[in-house]
């Protein structure tokens, strides 16, 4: 899900379209002009993923035709353009998010092998990810090899620990969830496939 300062996650994606929570602190976009945008991002990037498509046609599988959810890290502008350069440049391989939040929104959880867009600030596309693993495990049971993956802060398993609980406490204050360390966290790692 969405985490302050130097962390990551990311709102669970809502098929194709960008997941702007209305107190996310993402700027609200047009539902026809970002689906447009993603579209055309999909079908430049597509190949990259070894879908071909051939214009829509009659019984072609929808998944060469229909983009893959778009979602932004972080909470803010400024926190997904952050993360997403760390992905571009290489050093950002991996995210996390906790099990209610998934649970709480009705989406699904990620699995290997999905794609992904990943969008900016603004809410443009800008890469394609497969998902390569997913496992679920206790907040206290994130590995340092998972903190390296996330390449945030100094990429310990120290800072991770801190960041992200900072971030939950604040975002399920008001929930029916509080923090404890013994909740379950998605840690998500992917592959960039394409990116602009």
């Amino acid at each position: 899900m969405t985490h302050d300062d130097a962390t990551t996650g990311h709102l669970p994606p809502t098929g194709g379209q960008p997941s702007h929570d209305p107190g996310s602190g993402l700027p609200p976009l047009d539902d026809t002009v970002q689906a447009e945008r993603i579209t055309r991002f999909w079908d430049t990037a597509r190949p990259s993923a070894g879908r071909t498509s051939h214009g829509g046609a009659v019984g072609e599988r929808a998944e060469n035709v229909v983009p893959p959810p778009a979602w932004a890290f972080g909470d803010s502008p400024d926190l997904a353009d952050g993360l997403l350069e760390l992905v571009l440049a290489g050093t950002k391989t991996a995210t996390a998010s906790l099990v209610v939040e998934y649970e709480e929104s009705a989406e699904q959880m990620p699995r290997k092998g999905d794609l992904s867009i990943l969008l900016d600030g603004a809410g443009d596309p800008r890469a394609l990810i497969r998902t390569t693993q997913v496992d679920v495990v206790p907040f206290d049971q994130v590995t340092a090899e998972h903190a390296w993956a996330e390449g945030e802060d100094d990429r310990t398993l120290e800072a991770w620990r801190e960041q992200h609980e900072r971030y939950w406490r604040r975002t399920l204050a008001g929930t029916a969830h509080e923090f404890d360390p013994a909740l379950e966290v998605v840690c998500e790692q992917f592959k960039v496939l394409y990116s602009e």
